[in-house]
């Protein structure tokens, strides 16, 4: 296994009315991250908020090119972005014990924190189609380039996590620095991860190794 520093590029917040980062995604031009009683939308290039959106968003965050995806408690909100309406919901895998979301390969990938596992989703129904083990607490979910990541965070210590999608294997990990929290977890789609950082109200920039 591959073990090294999580290179910071960038941090973003506290950002007013916002006092924790759940999840968050990105929509190829924004990052849109959960602070509670609602979505945001930051420009990761200026540093400011956007919109937000009135909806429940208390845990992973995704987006499959048109529609946002939200943990709301036990359930996954499937959510117009331009007007905030909820357009349909499934059933959360780990019946309010998820953490983070994420979209790959037509399908939902949700952490279960605790469970200390990932699950694809089927983003109709719900069901589950397979499942990860992970041997650390589950936060943040993302895929990149065909690689399967996900954060951790268990008391003073968090990492990331690139493992294998069939074994589970950690096959490298980015150590944050000591006391960080990592809370939900996106790739830009090629060499940056936006971290969320929980109770911290920020937001991190980590670049992804290549």
């Amino acid at each position: 296994m591959k073990r090294s520093s999580a290179e910071i590029l960038r941090e973003y917040g506290p950002f007013p009315d916002a006092a924790k980062v759940h999840g968050l995604t990105f929509d190829g031009r924004h990052v849109w991250f959960a602070s509670g009683d609602r979505l945001n939308s930051l420009d990761p290039e200026s540093g400011k908020l956007l919109r937000t959106l009135a909806v429940a968003a208390d845990a992973g965050t995704a987006f499959d090119g048109r529609h946002l995806f939200q943990i709301a408690e036990r359930r996954i909100q499937k959510i117009d972005p331009e007007t905030g309406d909820v357009l349909a919901s499934i059933p959360a895998p780990g019946d309010g014990g998820d953490s983070g979301l994420a979209w790959a390969e037509g399908s939902l990938w949700v952490g279960q924190y605790r469970g200390r596992r990932i699950h694809q989703v089927d983003p109709e129904s719900g069901e589950i189609l397979r499942t990860i083990e992970s041997n650390r607490l589950v936060t943040g979910v993302t895929w990149v380039e065909g690689e399967l990541w996900h954060g951790t965070w268990e008391g003073e210590e968090s990492d990331l996590r690139r493992i294998d999608a069939d074994s589970g294997e950690v096959l490298e990990t980015l150590e944050l620095p000591a006391g960080t929290p990592l809370s939900g977890l996106e790739s830009d789609g090629t060499d940056r991860f936006f971290c969320g950082g929980g109770p911290s109200g920020r937001i991190r920039v980590v670049r992804r190794p290549r």
